[in-house]
């Protein structure tokens, strides 16, 4: 299967910055999409943002402006660099990948494993 292992959550000042990382390893064959999604407690899990190879991207309108998604194909690695953090930012951020395995050709979604971001002010 595919490992995705991410980094960089915090907590942070309102207003400050933080950026999150997400690396993909293990048996990958094709990523269509690179994403990432939050959840606070309570609350459904929600997209923040998307970005694909080619370097297409789209964002929720709550952060657009602020986050910005992207991407090192040739390291499997993609980025959420968040600015003008807010308390209703705060929440588990969770890297998602949407491709394929060398072991399982159907196109599945791979999550990784949380980070916390919490935003006081």
């Amino acid at each position: 299967q595919v490992q995705l292992v991410e980094s960089g959550g915090g907590l942070v000042q309102a207003g400050g910055s933080l950026r999150l990382s997400c690396a993909a390893s293990g048996s990958i064959f094709s990523i269509n999409l690179m994403g990432w999604y939050r959840q606070a407690p309570g609350k459904q899990r929600e997209l923040v943002a998307t970005i694909t190879r080619l370097g297409i991207t789209n964002y929720a309108d709550s952060v657009k402006g602020r986050f910005t998604i992207s991407r090192n194909n040739a390291k499997n690695t993609w980025y959420l660099q968040m600015s003008s953090l807010k308390p209703e930012d705060t929440a588990a951020y969770y890297c998602n990948l949407r491709g394929s395995s060398t072991v399982v050709a159907a196109q599945n979604d791979y999550w990784g494993q949380g980070t916390q971001v919490t935003v006081f002010s």
